[in-house]
């Protein structure tokens, strides 16, 4: 945690150190997730850390990721929604990051007590993914392996920030959509 400066006499202010971990293969052509990110830079508990940008060719440096978890309290996986999961270099990232004997198992405990969630823009709109529409299935029912991830590691799940149809976003609805996700990772720190 940071101690902010005060004044004698006033109440002292901590902060969670909160991690957003970014993975989009095509961030220059995502609008929605390029305004996320530049509302949640104004945030001075945030560290943003770009995957695809760090990792072009999907050999992620484990001990450096490690750190940078163990050096955060809350973890928010932001990405577009594909084929009703992650893309590609974020599955790799938890497939190798989030190892047995440090993240689960015996003796895997380093994350256990953090937060785990997932911020996600979607190309379907809301009312596709129920039931009766053509997604089949509410969001929430494919995130179970990923909310049962965390559950592994020990870690409590919070619901995830998601941003239906993103690339249909009007400047104006955008622009909400950006607030709401500021609002989102204000209130996911101060509530833990």
């Amino acid at each position: 945690m940071t101690d902010i400066p005060h004044a004698p006499g006033a109440i002292s202010m901590t902060h969670k150190k909160l991690l957003i971990v970014h993975a989009h293969p095509a961030p220059h052509v995502s609008r929605a997730n390029r305004a996320f990110l530049a509302a949640a830079q104004a945030l001075p508990f945030v560290t943003l850390h770009e995957i695809y940008d760090d990792y072009p060719g999907m050999f992620i440096d484990v001990r450096r990721e490690q750190a940078l978890l163990l050096a955060h309290d809350i973890i928010v996986l932001q990405h577009p929604f594909y084929w009703y999961s992650v893309p590609a270099l974020l599955k790799e990232w938890i497939d190798v990051v989030l190892e047995h004997g440090w993240a689960y198992g015996p003796n895997g405990e380093q994350l256990a007590g953090k937060v785990w969630s997932h911020a996600i823009s979607t190309g379907g709109a809301d009312d596709t993914y129920r039931v009766a529409g053509s997604n089949r299935y509410p969001i929430d029912a494919y995130l179970l392996p990923l909310e049962q991830t965390a559950h592994l590691c020990g870690m409590a799940w919070q619901p995830p920030f998601i941003a239906h149809a993103a690339r249909a976003l009007d400047d104006v609805a955008l622009n909400a959509e950006a607030q709401r996700y500021l609002r989102w990772l204000t209130d996911l720190e101060s509530s833990q």
